[in-house]
């Protein structure tokens, strides 16, 4: 069973950073585009950012400069370093696995609470 297990959130101050993980087992990593998705209560499910097989990267305007995505294949795992977080930054953050090419198959992590207050 394919499961992708997020780590690294939690209670941040305004102006704080959190790095985010993603472990992913029994899937060939290399062959998936992994992303980082949100959602805050209330509101739609949202991509934040996303890194293809070949690292190329793309991110949502409202974060763009202040968080980075980032992999290591060795490690099966997919990262999100966030830095300057703001109150609207404030959302369960899910890991996704998307495997590209010919066979379209995609996962979903459990999520973890990103909370950015004073």
């Amino acid at each position: 069973q394919v499961q992708l297990v997020e780590s690294g959130g939690g209670l941040v101050q305004p102006g704080g950073s959190l790095r985010l993980s993603c472990a992913a087992s029994r899937i060939i990593f290399s062959n998936y585009a992994m992303g980082w998705y949100r959602q805050a209560p209330g509101k739609q499910r949202e991509l934040v950012a996303a890194i293809t097989s070949g690292g190329t990267t793309n991110y949502a305007d409202s974060v763009k400069g202040r968080f980075t995505i980032s992999r290591d294949n060795a490690k099966n795992t997919v990262y999100l370093q966030m830095n300057s977080l703001k109150p609207e930054d404030t959302a369960v953050y899910y890991c996704h696995a998307e495997r590209e090419g010919r066979l379209w198959l995609n996962y979903w992590g459990q999520g973890t609470q990103v909370t950015v207050s004073s």
